[in-house]
Parts: structure tokens; C-alpha cells; sequence
């Protein structure tokens, strides 16, 4: 079992910046792939970008591609998100998961391939 807390999200006008944090315990956390995914009031959740166990990967959805980055801290247990010229559009609850996926290179994009789930963090960006 893999417990997962988001924080770090709130309100930011378009055009700023958001971090947010993943803390993961209960296993070996350097043994999971983490992703990110969101959620809007009204639409299904959506893939934003995954990173592999060691961080040695990342992918994006076009979305986000060049305004946000992922990273991890095996060290810390943490998987990071970071959000740059935020745009109203990225509202939403956003969502970290794991999967289990040792020295794996595979990015894993749907929500069914996920195996454990945050409670989400609300981020609001007005404009």
C-alpha cells in the first residue's frame, strides 16, 4: 500500500507559478512510477505527465509540455509538479499517483494505469 498527499495548490493569476508537492510512504518509493493527472468540475480526469523511478524520464501531455516540469526526491519520498505561465484552462483538482514499475522505462498515461491515488489539491488560476 502507497499512501500519497498533494499539497502546494491555491489561486494565482494567469501567467504565474505553482509547485506542487506529492509526499508518498508505505514503500519503496524509488519502486514506482508517479504521475500526474487533474480534474475539472464537469470533465474527466486527464493525464498531465508521468516520470519514471528514477526520474531518469519524464512525458507531458501537449498541454503542459514547456510550461510544467516534473521531478522526484527519491531521497524525500517526493514527487514535485512544477507549474509555469499557468493559464486560466488549468484549473482544476490535481491528482498524483503511483505505480509500481521498478527500472522501468514505459510511460504510463491513463488513469486505469495507476495503482494508488492522492485526495488532489485545488489550483485556481484567474484572469
Amino acid at each position: 500500500q502507497v499512501q500519497l498527499v498533494e499539497s502546494g495548490g491555491g489561486l494565482v493569476q494567469a501567467g504565474g507559478s505553482l509547485r506542487l508537492s506529492c509526499a508518498a510512504s508505505g514503500r519503496t518509493f524509488s519502486n514506482y512510477a508517479m504521475g500526474w493527472f487533474r480534474q475539472a468540475p464537469g470533465k474527466e480526469r486527464e493525464f498531465v505527465g508521468t516520470i519514471t523511478w528514477n526520474g531518469g524520464s519524464t512525458y507531458y501531455a501537449d498541454s503542459v509540455k514547456g510550461r510544467f516540469t516534473i521531478s522526484r526526491d527519491n531521497a524525500k519520498n517526493a514527487v514535485y509538479l512544477q507549474m509555469n505561465d499557468l493559464k486560466p484552462e488549468d484549473t482544476a483538482v490535481y491528482y498524483c499517483a503511483a505505480r509500481r514499475a521498478p527500472f522501468g522505462t514505459y510511460h504510463y498515461t491513463g488513469v486505469r494505469d495507476y495503482d494508488y491515488w492522492g485526495q488532489g489539491t485545488q489550483v485556481t488560476v484567474s484572469s
